[in-house]
């Protein structure tokens, strides 16, 4: 893992480019989405199950692209009892915790005046569920429940075709979470099928979930066509720690980000450079034997940086810089800093309070802003999938009290119809 001090003249360069890790995908990528895009809009089916073919290897014909309810029940003889019971157990959890995130449509009266907002579902939205190096049932969950909770009535999940069928895991997560349609499609293909709409898989209002570069590079040239939740990177992981944090713990902390992909980026900042060397060693000590060695290994390579500085304050301040999904404050006193972080995607906090406990059975959800976005991006929740309306109601005799403010304004900015539009009431 390198480490940079503040002594070092690379130290500031470091921390910029770990800031600006959020890079604009390169022409090329966005070029080849652009052309699945606009094949699938004009063609439907008929280019979704052309792409499948080329891409995922995988023959399919339109009557088969919908995961049939026999298919989803007898998914759960291929999953273990206790399998099954840790996915109800984390589905009861995120329940909970999202139900808790509603908001309710409320009115006041400032007069003779109504005002207020009305709260609902949106009518579909589009789980997109990768397929590539990993299986994720937990993101299922993560982005199926909060929909069902905010009363989203058509929920549909897409995930690439395996030539041995969908993984059982997630068509029993899918059934868990009220999922209502199922499609065995996948990539750029299968976004553009949610926001267009073809034949057989019926347009979405919003698409949330995560995916490859070309998945996140659809959904951001479709927004606006369809509403999505964040384009969403690599994962990222930033441990804050001080002088007594156990480095076999923060070096475990690292590798539970870094597994995820060859891309993602895992990063420490603390006021002990003992400590950065020590979690060093130990990094390279427990990635022997991990089942995803090759790939952890190449993430810490290619991005892990340890960040040394002389003050706790120093460090939180990296940290705001970073902006990273996940925050780690290992450190005495956790809570005591938590009015000082500005940035994160979510805090762990304290020495007991490892990543994967959020991943899978706390409750928040773990699709999260990534890529410096946190600055300005919030992790997915039941806001996400509903749309709010202004609600103003006047009676003649509250008009009247505001019409000449109102009519004065119109004029200011040269619109002399509103000026008559209000003035019509009084004719």
């Amino acid at each position: 893992m390198k480490i940079v001090t503040q002594a070092d003249r690379n130290f500031l360069p470091s921390l910029k480019k770990v800031a600006l890790r959020g890079r604009v995908t390169g022409a090329a990528v966005e070029k080849a989405v652009r052309a699945i895009l606009q094949a699938v809009e004009r063609g439907g089916d008929k280019a979704l199950l052309r792409y499948t073919a080329q891409f995922d290897r995988v023959v399919l014909k339109p009557d088969s692209l919908r995961v049939t309810s026999e298919e989803v029940k007898n998914a759960y003889f291929h999953i273990r009892k206790d399998e099954g019971d840790a996915l109800r157990l984390a589905a009861q959890r995120v329940t909970s915790f999202h139900e808790r995130q509603q908001t309710k449509t409320w009115m006041y009266q400032d007069g003779d005046a109504t005002l207020g907002q009305v709260v609902g579902p949106v009518d579909a939205v589009g789980v997109y569920v990768p397929g590539g190096k990993a299986v994720y049932p937990s993101s299922v969950l993560m982005c199926a429940i909060p929909a069902k909770v905010a009363g989203v009535p058509r929920v549909v999940m897409v995930t690439p075709p395996q030539r041995d069928g969908i993984n059982p895991y997630l068509l029993v997560a899918a059934d868990i979470a009220g999922v209502t349609e199922i499609y065995r499609v996948g990539g750029v293909q299968a976004v553009a099928a949610l926001a267009y709409g073809t034949k057989t898989i019926g347009r979405v209002d919003k698409i949330v979930g995560p995916g490859n570069i070309y998945v996140a590079t659809a959904k951001r040239l479709l927004y606006g066509t369809v509403g999505i939740d964040m384009v969403a990177g690599p994962s990222e992981l930033l441990v804050v720690a001080d002088d007594d944090a156990k480095p076999a713990h923060v070096a475990a902390d690292l590798l539970c980000e870094a597994e995820h992909d060859e891309d993602a980026q895992v990063f420490l900042v603390t006021t002990s450079e003992r400590l950065a060397k020590d979690v060093s060693k130990s990094i390279e000590d427990q990635l022997r034997g991990l089942q995803r060695e090759k790939i952890a290994s190449k993430s810490i390579a290619r991005h892990s940086v340890a960040f040394v500085v002389s003050t706790m304050d120093e460090a939180i301040a990296v940290a705001n810089e970073i902006a990273a999904e996940h925050l780690t404050l290992s450190v005495d006193n956790p809570f005591d800093y938590l009015e000082k972080i500005r940035h994160a995607g979510a805090l762990f906090l304290g020495r007991y309070t490892p990543p994967s406990v959020a991943d899978y059975v706390a409750g928040p959800n773990h699709v999260l802003p990534t890529g410096g976005t946190a600055r300005f991006f919030s992790p997915l929740s039941v806001n996400d999938y509903v749309k709010v309306s202004n609600i103003v109601h006047y009676t003649k005799q509250e008009l009247a009290k505001i019409k000449d403010p109102l009519i004065r304004l119109a004029q200011i900015e040269g619109f002399d119809a509103h000026v008559k539009s209000a003035q019509s009431r009084f004719s």
